[in-house]
């Protein structure tokens, strides 16, 4: 036995399971790696109360152990997926997803087709789906759907015969494209623009009022003829022939398509639910390894895990010149910690996939605060630059003690709020004003990379602060807090949408 003195940081790794209830993770749980940055703590710390009687000697008896109190927080970089599932945690939500399919059992290059046991008809001509994780490249990408049926699909594009794709493969919808001359635009002033079609109902698409959207593909034929009505776009509301948007990248205007097969792009959403029925309170379990402490048994790894862990507050910090990070804290009801000889929980561990980290400078597509308006779909934003800024999320949560329990035995959220801080350029004393007038304000920015992207959206803030900071020789800097409150209509303080794929123009 060779017992190490020593057991380095690169020598951990953190790992999280969603738990089947409080505190009780399932026996084949999958443990999904993370990338922490570093720790804000992680642990347990342990409670005594010392014996303090009367006595001659004047002195304190050993205490005893009555208490626990179990937390954990990280940071870790942002990517496009890094987080995507963990964040539903923290929005007590899950994520709205659109037509999804893992089964596919064969790829036919011959007749272009996609198939399974059964399933495939949630797809429909026009749809545009990502394909990933198939072994032939051509069968990766995008693809329209041309026919579809209970077993297969058919696509536009040339794909490469596949007998049996990994089970890690998967299709997934990511847009729509309309017949030709079949999507219009109308911008009457005074008026939010909207999307109108003779043809194709529009709920069938999934997309609901709050939602993000990008017009147009990578080739003229894909878009509308005129820029300004491609792009980024927030839907208001859906009917079957009529799309309103309150929020574009450009100043939409009235055009009628002819020969161009628009394509639109959406995504997986995820917001807090004002809806009871669909809030969800999801629990996991943080399991970090510690290393081995004997150098002749390597595979018997230390770890320590946080039980019962409930997602409390989280932080998105943009900084210049920087990569966009994240920090996740979290409440627990207990802490564990479990020799090498004992070893880790049970359950796969799979490994991590690479992907490249979001930065403030060469990521961020979008970036907008206005004043909000109720006719027009892009006013003149309050800052024309930001030298940073962060979106706070907290759901107030409070450990459950109780008599006979080491810790606490569940965990009570209280609300969710959302706030942050900026600061921005002053270029003009509107922003100063809208601040005194308490006005409605709206943030929204998008990070887009490798053709894939995610959008967050504030739709109802009260800015506050604005006191400006003039020093020599520096722009003058406004410095802001931006507590949010819910949007009445969308029903929601804080909205994003993953998008599993985005056409280069979007970039």
């Amino acid at each position: 036995m060779a017992q190490v003195n020593k057991i380095n940081s690169d020598g951990t790794g953190l790992r999280y399971s969603k738990e089947l209830s409080i505190g009780v993770v399932d026996p084949s749980a999958v443990w999904t790696p993370l990338e922490p940055n570093s720790y804000s703590d992680f642990g347990g710390d342990t409670i005594l109360k010392a014996r303090s009687p009367i006595n001659a000697g004047r002195q304190l008896k050993k205490g005893v152990v009555v208490d626990e109190n179990s937390s954990g927080g990280f940071n870790s970089d942002l990517t496009q997926s890094n987080l995507a599932d963990l964040l539903q945690g923290f929005f007590f939500a899950d994520a709205r997803t659109k037509s999804e399919f893992s089964a596919v059992t064969a790829v036919d290059g011959t007749l272009e087709k996609y198939s399974g046991a059964s399933g495939l008809s949630i797809y429909n001509s026009g749809d545009l789906v990502f394909a990933s994780g198939f072994t032939n490249t051509a069968n990766n990408g995008l693809k329209r759907v041309t026919a579809s049926a209970a077993t297969s699909i058919t696509v536009a594009e040339n794909i490469t015969t596949e007998a049996s794709p990994p089970s890690s493969s998967k299709l997934v919808q990511v847009g729509y494209q309309f017949a030709a001359g079949d999507l219009d635009v109308s911008a009457a002033g005074g008026a939010y623009p909207t999307l109108t079609t003779t043809t194709k109902d529009m709920t069938t698409l999934g997309i609901i009022p709050g939602e993000w959207i990008f017009i147009g593909g990578d080739t003229a034929s894909l878009g509308f003829s005129n820029a300004a009505n491609n792009g980024y776009a927030r839907v208001l509301s859906v009917t079957a022939n009529v799309m309103t948007l309150d929020k574009t990248q450009s100043t939409m205007v009235t055009e009628a398509s002819t020969t161009e097969t628009v394509q639109i792009f959406f995504g997986r959403v995820l917001k807090n639910e004002s809806d009871t029925s669909l809030q969800v309170r999801s629990s996991y379990q943080l399991e970090r390894q510690l290393g081995a402490p004997d150098d002749s048994q390597p595979s018997q790894i230390q770890s320590e895990y946080l039980v019962g862990s409930v997602p409390n507050d989280l932080t998105f910090k943009f900084d210049t010149a920087d990569k966009i990070t994240v920090d996740l804290s979290f409440l627990s009801t207990s802490h564990e910690v479990r020799s090498g000889v004992t070893g880790v929980k049970a359950g796969t561990r799979p490994s991590l996939a690479d992907s490249d980290a979001f930065d403030a400078t060469n990521s961020t597509s979008r970036l907008k605060m206005n004043v909000v308006s109720t006719t027009d779909s892009n006013p003149t934003a309050l800052f024309g630059f930001l030298l940073n800024f962060d979106i706070n999320i907290k759901n107030n949560l409070t450990a459950d003690k109780a008599i006979g329990v080491l810790g606490a035995f569940d965990i009570t959220a209280g609300n969710f709020e959302v706030g942050g801080t900026m600061t921005a350029y002053f270029s003009d004393v509107s922003a100063i004003t809208s601040i005194r007038n308490n006005a409605d304000v709206t943030l929204d920015f998008a990070l887009a990379q490798n053709n894939a992207g995610v959008v967050v959206d504030v739709p109802l803030i009260s800015l506050s602060g604005g006191k400006l900071n003039v020093e020599q020789n520096k722009p003058i800097e406004m410095p802001l807090t931006t507590p949010a409150a819910e949007h009445t209509t969308f029903g929601h303080t804080l909205l994003m949408s993953f998008f599993d794929y985005l056409p280069t123009a979007a970039m």
